[in-house]
């Protein structure tokens, strides 16, 4: 079993930066690809972007490229995303999920098997 724990997020004011993590711990955790996901209120969950396992490739959704960066410390087992110039858009619970490969991102017919509990991020005006 892997386990996720999510940390940052919070407020934020339109045009600003926040910075999320997501440890992890558990059997093979390293082994995984990692990555988030985000569900605003009324809407479905949604892929944002994810890191291979090793850092070596990397997936964003088209409506945060250029603003959103993923990134990964292998040797702490934790994955980081830098939010800089956010939208009201962007308000929305955050969720770290870890899967054996990037497709989990890609595919909207398949999930990751492990989630974290999720972090809110709220974007104002």
């Amino acid at each position: 079993q892997v386990q996720l724990v999510e940390s940052g997020g919070g407020l934020e004011q339109v045009g600003g930066s926040l910075r999320l993590s997501c440890a992890a711990s558990g059997q093979s955790a390293s082994d995984y690809a990692m990555g988030w996901f985000r569900q605003a209120p009324g809407k479905e969950r949604e892929s944002v972007c994810a890191i291979s396992f090793r850092g070596g490739a990397t997936y964003y959704v088209d409506s945060v490229k250029g603003r959103f960066t993923i990134s990964r410390d292998v040797t702490k087992n934790t994955v980081y995303l830098q939010m800089n110039s956010l939208k009201l858009e962007d308000t929305a619970v955050y969720y770290c999920a870890a899967a054996p490969v990037l497709r989990y991102w890609v595919d909207s017919d398949v999930r990751p098997p492990h989630w974290g509990q999720g972090i809110q991020v709220t974007v104002s005006s």
